[in-house]
């Protein structure tokens, strides 16, 4: 029998790399947390960490016994959100955590029309990019979250269910004035020589792997974390910018959009949620709604300028 407070040392020493600094952690000695190993590794009969100059490191059992105790957790936190659930019945509330762009472009849409038909529902929303907001569903922490993933939908969790929403190509943003204004779509490979502004840290890693396939080079402006900034700093003329078609500004002046033909990367955005509460009319209700919004959804300015 595994002992689940073995697996939580087990789980700080890959955390940390480290017995010594697991042992701070956890407010034991290191020979206690050795202890607590070996005494993991003679119950699964094998070795779970391997020591080497690095530090300490999983073996293949090891992160399979450090998944397991991931789940484990996720799965008491949450059993402890739905028993505060259940003392608070009779008080609707649902938590849904969401991008930035998809909370600007897609949320207000789909709530308008959920909280005038569910006006007893109290609502909140967190803003929480797709790796935070994953594990909050998984814990209870969240309802239900919109999130994105690049080239394909996103590695979904056990226990979570996944509802996709909507493609979400690229459009190539520049300035008014620019030699590729008035075009209707572009190249990655007509793109060599421009100065780029990202709006996504994850933006420039992709860019630059398209940028190779299309034997161009990247030359970087500014990095940023916002799409709407990025926008902002390209109407000032400070470079070009690849933006998803949902974070496209509804400014349209100083601007224009040009659609990415493929080979180029695209966003696929969708619905996690809990298989647990899967029947919550609650739940059913607002995912409904987010369908069909993402299927009324207007074209900014900027995509048909």
């Amino acid at each position: 029998m595994i002992d689940p407070r073995r697996l939580r040392v087990l789980t700080e020493v890959a955390r940390h790399g480290s017995f010594n600094r697991a042992a701070a952690e956890l407010r034991l000695t290191p020979s206690a947390v050795s202890q607590q190993i070996s005494a993991l590794e003679r119950a699964v009969g094998t070795a779970v960490v391997r020591r080497s100059t690095r530090g300490v490191e999983l073996t293949a059992a090891g992160r399979v016994l450090t998944g397991t105790a991931e789940t484990i957790d996720a799965e008491l936190r949450l059993a402890e959100n739905e028993i505060a659930r259940l003392a608070t019945r009779g008080v609707e509330r649902l938590t849904v955590a969401t991008f930035t762009s998809g909370g600007q472009r897609i949320l207000p849409h789909a709530l308008l029309g959920f909280t005038r038909d569910h006006p007893a529902v109290e609502l909140t929303v967190i803003e929480s990019e797709p790796e935070d907001s994953l594990p909050l569903v998984r814990s209870g922490g969240a309802d239900l979250a919109l999130v994105y993933h690049f080239d394909g939908p996103p590695p979904v969790p056990a226990g979570l269910d996944w509802l996709p929403l909507l493609d979400d190509p690229m459009w190539i943003v520049v300035p008014a004035g620019h030699r590729h204004a008035g075009r209707t779509a572009l190249t990655i490979a007509e793109l060599g020589g421009e100065r780029w502004v990202h709006g996504c840290l994850s933006i420039s890693e992709m860019l630059d792997h398209y940028a190779a396939l299309a034997g161009i080079e990247v030359e970087t402006a500014c990095r940023g974390t916002d799409y709407q900034f990025a926008q902002s700093l390209v109407r000032a003329g400070v470079g070009i910018a690849m933006i998803p078609e949902v974070a496209l500004t509804a400014d349209a002046s100083g601007l224009h959009a040009a659609r990415l033909v493929p080979p180029a990367p695209c966003r696929y955005v969708g619905v996690a949620t809990s298989a647990r509460r899967r029947t919550d009319p609650v739940v059913t209700a607002l995912l409904r709604t987010l369908r069909a919004t993402v299927g009324a959804l207007p074209a900014t300015p900027l995509a048909t300028a």
